[in-house]
């Protein structure tokens, strides 16, 4: 295991943090009332190809699209189609893009319209429980004690959260060592360091944790229950001070 700051690395996912965010912040402004989910996909590509630089995901496992979509019960790995947003909807935007060498992986879930009181408290919950961990990433510290942070956080609020999914290390790779489950024990679990890249995602649940995964395209996973799912993730650096590279 790297425990050294690789500074060179750090400043190219700086440079590719800023160009999702900026990215991200346009498809979640155009994820309106009436927008179809492959019209935010169109310009994810478009958005990609202005930037010079390419999204991670598409072809990435044959996955077919540059971002991944979800609406209301849809957890992680939704394929965008003719599907129309509505009022009232909330819709997760998680994309990762390679620049030069590097990538960098971020998500946001937004409401569409006027969205429910538990539609918005479960979002800010949400993005609660990816910041109380980011709080956690300094040296020294265990992967456990991201998970217990976000599952503290969700749990603690009436949510809960998923287990078959998680963050991860990143960097030359868009998925590397470690992985970051929602839930875990402070204390155990691999051992943080300085500099090291991570992508921590919360993915919070209105109901139920359990989860199902589509026969028809392996991908989209859905909340067992029908019930509400968010996601919030950054990409950032283990610091005295942990550092979002993805903040916008």
């Amino acid at each position: 295991m790297k425990e050294y700051v690789d500074i060179e690395k750090i400043e190219k996912m700086g440079i590719a943090g800023d160009i999702l965010s900026n990215i991200l912040k346009k498809l979640s402004d155009k994820a309106g009332i009436g927008v179809r989910l492959d019209e935010i996909d169109d310009l994810a590509e478009t958005l990609c190809k202005q930037n010079g630089v390419l999204p991670a995901f598409k072809g990435y496992e044959n996955f077919p699209k540059a971002v991944c979509i979800g609406v209301n019960n849809v957890v992680v790995h939704g394929i965008p189609n003719e599907d129309t947003l509505k009022d009232g909807d909330i819709v997760s935007i998680d994309m990762g893009i390679k620049y030069q060498d590097v990538y960098s992986d971020c998500a946001v879930t937004v409401g569409v319209g006027k969205i429910s009181a538990n539609a918005q408290k479960l979002l800010e919950i949400t993005k609660k429980a990816a910041m109380d961990a980011i709080k956690e990433a300094k040296p020294g510290k265990r992967v456990g004690d991201l998970g217990f942070a976000m599952q503290n956080a969700a749990e603690s609020n009436g949510f809960s959260v998923v287990r078959e999914m998680t963050g991860h290390g990143i960097g030359t790779a868009l998925h590397e060592e470690p992985y970051i489950p929602c839930y875990g024990i402070k204390g155990q679990g691999e051992r943080l360091y300085e500099g090291q890249t991570l992508a921590i995602e919360a993915i919070v649940n209105e109901g139920s944790p359990d989860i199902r995964i589509s026969r028809d395209d392996g991908w989209t996973s859905t909340t067992k229950d029908g019930m509400l799912s968010a996601l919030f993730e950054h990409t950032i650096v283990v610091g005295k001070q942990p550092q979002i590279l993805t903040r916008w």
